[in-house]
C-alpha cells in the first residue's frame, strides 16, 4: 500500500486552520497540489494530505481520522452504513475533477487500440497472448493496482463487469508503479489515471468492435466520448463541511483550482458541475 509523504498526516479530526485529507492514490498528486498553491494564497491554514486508497480514506472518513476523504470512485452503500453509524450523518460528496483511465502498453507495442472487450478478455486471462490483438507472439503481462484502490474497484466494475482479475496480474502501490513497470516490460499492459499518462504509451479505446477508436483527451472525457471515463470525489461528514473546510472545498472547484487539475493532467469539470 502506498503512502505519500511530504505533508505529514496526523490520525485526528482537524482543528481551525488544519485540514486532514487521506485517500485516492490517483489523486494524491493533484491533492498535495491543491494543498500547496492554497496554503501559500492561506497562509493560516495547513492542508495535510497522504495516500493509502480510495478505501483507505473513506475508512478514516468512517472513523473519523481524517476530515477529507479522496476517492476515485463513488462511495459504496457499506461506507455510508458505516458513517451513519459513527456519526450519524450521510457523507457529503462533492465532484472535484474528472479523468480517463488509460490503458498503457510499452512503446515498442504496434497494438494502437482494443475494445472493452478485448481489455476484459486479456484482464481476467482469458486471453494471454498479444498475437490476438495484432501484436507480437508473446504472453501478455498483467499490471493493475492493489484492490483497496478506486481505481481497481471502477475497472474491475466498469470493464471487467465484476469478474476477478487473472491471478497472473502483478499488483502495484500505485499508477505510476504500473506505468514504470510497463515502460521496462515489452509485453506489458497496465491502467491508471490520466494524470500520470505523460511519457507513457497509452492505447485508444473502443466501445465494441464497430464502434470508433477513442483517445482520452479533455474533450472525450467531458463529453463521455472515451469509453473508460469517471469522476474523482471529495467526501466530508456534513458537521465539519463549514468555515475553512468548506472554503477550501468551494475552492477545489473554482477557477483557479481547476486550472492546477488540468495542470496536473486530468480534466476540469464544466462549468455547470462547479460549485457555486
Amino acid at each position: 500500500m502506498a503512502v505519500v509523504t511530504g505533508l505529514i498526516f496526523l490520525a485526528c479530526v482537524s482543528h481551525a486552520g488544519n485540514i486532514t485529507v487521506k485517500g485516492s492514490d490517483t489523486m494524491v498528486i493533484l491533492a498535495q497540489k491543491w494543498a500547496e498553491v492554497y496554503m501559500s494564497k492561506n497562509p493560516g491554514t495547513r492542508v495535510q494530505v497522504t495516500g493509502g486508497g480510495s478505501g483507505v480514506g473513506l475508512a478514516a472518513l468512517q472513523n473519523q481520522t481524517t476530515d477529507l476523504a479522496n476517492s476515485s470512485r463513488k462511495i459504496r452503500g457499506k461506507e455510508i452504513e458505516a458513517c451513519l453509524r459513527n456519526f450519524g450523518r450521510r457523507p457529503t460528496e462533492y465532484r472535484v475533477a474528472l479523468d480517463g483511465i488509460m490503458v498503457f502498453v510499452h512503446e515498442s507495442n504496434p497494438v494502437k487500440e482494443l475494445t472493452l472487450d478485448d481489455l476484459q478478455r486479456i484482464f481476467t486471462g482469458r486471453a494471454r497472448n498479444w498475437k490476438e490483438f495484432g501484436g507480437p507472439d508473446a504472453r501478455i503481462n498483467l499490471y493493475s493496482r492493489e484492490n483497496s484502490s478506486g481505481t481497481y474497484e471502477f475497472f474491475k466494475e466498469h470493464v471487467l463487469l465484476g469478474r476477478d482479475f487473472a491471478a497472473s496480474a502483478q499488483t502495484m502501490p500505485g499508477t505510476a508503479a504500473v506505468v514504470a513497470a510497463v515502460s521496462k516490460d515489452r509485453y506489458g499492459i497496465g491502467y491508471g489515471g490520466a494524470g500520470y499518462g505523460a511519457g507513457a504509451k497509452h492505447l485508444s479505446i473502443k466501445r465494441d468492435a464497430n464502434s470508433p477508436a477513442i483517445e482520452p483527451t479533455e474533450e472525450t472525457v467531458v463529453n463521455g466520448t472515451y469509453p473508460i471515463w469517471r469522476y474523482l470525489y471529495v467526501y466530508v461528514n456534513p458537521a465539519l463541511d463549514k468555515g475553512e473546510i468548506a472554503a477550501y472545498i468551494r475552492w477545489l472547484t473554482s477557477e483557479e483550482g481547476q486550472k492546477i487539475v488540468k495542470d496536473v493532467g486530468f480534466f476540469p469539470l464544466p462549468e455547470r458541475l462547479r460549485l457555486k
